[in-house]
């Protein structure tokens, strides 16, 4: 944990960013203002620093307690399936590094963060305002719940695969809100983007298939 305080931005931090964003592009990432999020929020600081090396290498990585940081692309192909405005009030469900939420924040979003892990929510919440990401709110508790005194959102972000589509969350969403989740069992998910039409009703479309560790109840 101590090494937030040792580590710096550096031009060859920088430069590394540069190449992932091409690479991304070549992997059909079209959104810019996407792009240039993720070119933006330092990604080394929210890693272990046995793998600072492969900080921007467009692969997943150990976080603690069984978690993972996404692979940029990932983080990148949710985020623009998200399709987030200035402003949007988003409910991210699963904090971990907090690498995504940076990016959501970088975007102009007022981002609403809850994790279960408790070691993870206590790690994140100390490195974001360290980031100038400070305006987050975060939350520790079950994703599965939500945080409704602060519902509707405009967007959910699911950062875990869950096997349900929780009916829960998207009675949280506003009318023409958007969710995306990872949906099916811990060996693969189906990307879903939901899009509430009405109080009642809402319209699934599928955006490939993913692998990401599993959705769970409750906290620890």
């Amino acid at each position: 944990m101590h090494q937030f305080n040792l580590m710096e931005d550096s031009y060859r931090h920088k430069g590394l960013r540069r190449k992932l964003i091409e690479d991304l592009r070549v992997k059909g990432i079209k959104d810019e203002r996407v792009l240039d999020a993720i070119g933006k929020v330092p990604r080394h600081i929210f890693m272990d620093s046995s793998f600072i090396n492969f900080s921007y290498k467009d692969q997943a990585f150990p976080i603690g307690a069984g978690q993972t940081i996404s692979q940029p692309y990932t983080v990148a192909f949710q985020t623009a399936l998200l399709e987030v405005s200035m402003m949007d009030k988003v409910l991210e469900i699963g904090t971990g590094s907090g690498y995504q939420t940076a990016v959501l924040v970088e975007m102009g979003a007022k981002v609403y963060s809850i994790e279960r892990q408790r070691e993870l929510y206590l790690k994140a919440q100390s490195t974001l305002p360290r980031l100038g990401y400070g305006k987050a709110m975060f939350f520790f508790g079950d994703g599965y719940q939500g945080v409704p005194p602060y519902a509707p959102f405009d967007k959910i972000l699911i950062t875990a695969g869950a096997a349900e589509l929780p009916e829960k969350l998207i009675s949280q969403l506003k009318i023409g809100g958007r969710m995306v989740i990872p949906h099916g069992d811990n060996k693969s998910q189906t990307m879903k983007l939901i899009v509430k039409t009405s109080e009642n009703d809402y319209e699934v479309s599928t955006h490939g298939n993913f692998l990401f560790v599993p959705m769970l109840k409750g906290t620890e």
